[in-house]
């Protein structure tokens, strides 16, 4: 019975809170990205495909900065695709989905040129062409960049980022593993 007024209390008081605590609508933000990638360490695979390129849609919430006073921080959710070519007619293409979490923080306020750091975690799904399926590991990335604001809504920006990617094998204990850079181009709306 006591568990039970806890719980009553404990719910009312935060219907209280909630109602009384003005609601603000949480800004959004929309990115376009694409560039060219090379893989710089590959383990455990055959297929040499080490220059690419890629495109990725983002969908970012604010998470601070709201007022102006502090540099704003973002949490993302990407969806990316990769293409790899092969580097000789012996190889196969090499193609990667990846969608998870970023987290992206601009390190200055109200700035017309703002640089920004981010981090993600990734699912990842690597293919290969004439090859049935395909394997999915993780991604941790790493970026760096540059915000370039405008008088319109649009932002541009360009940025550096490091991956490391590893995918399971069957019945082995090495794991299938990249390491590999990006540079890429974008707009923020």
């Amino acid at each position: 019975m006591k568990q039970l007024f806890v719980l009553v209390f404990v719910f009312f008081h935060f219907s209280l809170a909630q109602a009384t605590t003005p609601t603000r609508k949480v800004p959004k933000e929309y990115s376009l990205e694409a560039g060219y990638r090379t893989v710089f360490h590959q383990s455990r695979m055959n297929n040499m495909a080490s220059h690419g390129y890629g495109a990725l849609f983002d969908y970012a919430w604010q998470l601070s900065g709201f007022d102006g006073s502090r540099a704003k921080s973002f949490i993302s959710v990407p969806m990316g695709y990769t293409i790899l070519m092969p580097d000789n007619p012996a190889q196969k293409r090499t193609t990667m989905l990846n969608y998870g979490w970023t987290v992206r923080h601009e390190l200055k306020k109200q700035a017309r040129w703002m640089p920004f750091v981010g981090y993600g975690l990734f699912l990842n799904s690597l293919g290969f062409d004439g090859v049935d399926g395909t394997v999915f590991g993780h991604q941790t990335q790493f970026e760096f960049g540059y915000n370039f604001r405008t008088a319109s809504r649009w932002q541009y920006f360009a940025k550096v980022q490091y991956s490391y990617t590893s995918y399971p094998q069957l019945n082995e204990p090495e794991r299938i593993k990249y390491h590999y850079a990006d540079i890429r181009l974008g707009v923020r709306f």
